[in-house]
């Protein structure tokens, strides 16, 4: 072998290293898919609580949930360690982050209905990608950005601008979005070196520290204990899906990620269908098929470029 040849072969990863690399991706996107189905749930969930349940006061349990949750299942496990991080600011900053997407959320889902806020929402993964390309420095190929905007396009086809949708209740899922991509593109970075776990638990206890300001103000007796079995569903799909999400990030980069977060709205038609009885039109189902013609296109530019070596960037 030459010398070029064994210079080559010394820079080229190998077969299990590929191999490797391209399970970790595969097995981010399965998690993203996972995450996106919890909170399609909540969603739905949310959208029903609010008939009988003060905002504010569903936004403190969901959280309060999670923040119990975490710390009976974790902290036993895993002591001290659990707490111990590097960049307690960014923790607080994250989980204040998640806490004002939430309320934004709440707030969306009392006057829109679930479809068309969805829609809306998942106008963030464009925003993630842009981010995570500008403040990330990560690669993101003219290809991955088309099959972004492809999604986006999508959601405009279900959300058909000029319809009844757009009026002055936008404005609270464009916070969301704002708010929302944020979050996402701190989450991938912290994740890069913070434990899942201590994530997990400083996010729901900032969001319940937070949220407990306004509790005395808003908290009332509930009807029957089918709201609260509802507010434990929402706690409990929160919670779930938001470290399947930090796990996802932890094996994938935001950029590769972005196409899956479109299949929430997906499920969220499914839960406006057997919840509300909101049935998907013809044009809908093209808005679909949109998103999910992109989002197995990234599946597929996912694997192909796991198996050439990847050139690193200058600079």
């Amino acid at each position: 072998m030459s010398a070029a040849q064994e210079d080559a072969a010394a820079h080229t990863p190998s077969r299990p290293t590929r191999d490797l690399a391209s399970e970790r991706i595969l097995a981010g996107i399965g998690l993203v898919m996972v995450a996106v189905a919890c909170f399609a749930t909540l969603d739905t969930a949310t959208k029903i609580s609010i008939t009988a349940v003060p905002i504010l006061m569903g936004v403190w349990f969901r959280y309060a949930f999670q923040a119990v949750a975490t710390t009976l299942v974790l902290l036993p496990r895993h002591g001290t360690a659990l707490l111990r991080t590097r960049h307690p600011k960014y923790h607080a900053l994250r989980g204040a982050l998640l806490l004002t997407t939430s309320i934004f959320a709440f707030f969306s889902l009392r006057y829109m209905p679930l479809a068309e806020f969805t829609s809306i929402v998942l106008i963030a993964p464009l925003a993630v990608t842009l981010l995570a390309a500008t403040v990330l420095k990560e690669q993101v190929s003219v290809l991955r950005w088309t099959l972004v905007a492809g999604g986006f396009l999508g959601t405009l086809v279900i959300l058909r601008p000029g319809g009844g949708a757009f009026n002055w209740a936008v404005l609270l899922p464009l916070g969301l979005v704002a708010s929302n991509a944020c979050f996402q593109v701190l989450t991938s970075k912290l994740a890069q070196t913070e434990n899942p776990l201590t994530m997990h638990f400083y996010t729901g206890w900032v969001g319940t520290l937070l949220a407990s300001v306004a509790l005395p103000f808003v908290w009332q007796a509930l009807p029957s204990w089918h709201w609260w079995a509802l507010l434990g569903l929402m706690g409990l799909t929160g919670t779930v899906g938001h470290f399947m999400l930090i796990l996802a990030y932890q094996r994938a980069p935001a950029s590769t990620l972005t196409p899956y977060l479109y299949a929430q709205i997906a499920f969220a038609m499914l839960g406006g269908w057997l919840m509300f009885s909101q049935v998907p039109d013809v044009v809908s189902l093209v808005g679909m098929g949109m998103i999910a013609i992109c989002g197995a296109a990234g599946a597929w530019l996912t694997v192909r470029e796991r198996r050439v070596p990847i050139e690193p960037v200058e600079g």
